[in-house]
């Protein structure tokens, strides 16, 4: 048996094997610190992304929904199926929040193009002009914040 510090070698090593190799060693305090700095830092950014979204008049899940129609890669259409997964919610969730910003007025329900029994969720112009205010706050904050999680990030990853 291994004791808490001692380190397997290998002359040949497989992907199953790393990925069949879990750590050891027990974490150091340090270890913890940069750990709970990086979640510190997440979580400020993602209350910073709140408070602006709630300042615009709208919940964070809402905005998060107008991001992911906007994000999504071009092959992926915005039916709500697809929305759900991207946001890891249930379907019923998403179709709540797409009510929501369709009485707000930042998305719309169309019939899909070829079938049209599928309905996609488009942004409207209020929409586009909504999240277009909310992705320049953001990158504003990330410009100012974003080096010093890249450093933390860093510091987890021990400077891999």
């Amino acid at each position: 048996m291994l004791g808490p510090r001692q380190v397997l070698e290998f002359d040949y090593i497989s992907c199953y094997d790393i990925s069949m190799t879990a750590r050891t060693t027990e974490l150091s305090i340090r270890e913890f610190q940069e750990l709970a700095k990086f979640r510190y830092l997440i979580r400020r950014f993602l209350r910073f992304s709140e408070d602006q979204a709630r300042a615009h008049g709208i919940e964070p899940q809402q905005h998060q929904l107008l991001l992911a129609i906007k994000g999504l890669p071009d092959a992926e259409k915005p039916t709500i199926g697809e929305l759900a997964s991207r946001m890891l919610i249930r379907h019923h969730s998403a179709v709540e929040l797409v009510n929501r910003l369709t009485e707000h007025g930042a998305v719309e329900r169309v019939a899909g193009e070829t079938d049209h029994r599928e309905v996609l969720v488009r942004l409207t112009k209020k929409g586009e002009a909504l999240l277009h205010s909310l992705s320049i706050a953001h990158h504003e904050e990330l410009r100012a914040k974003g080096p010093e999680l890249m450093k933390s990030l860093g510091g987890v990853l021990g400077g891999a």
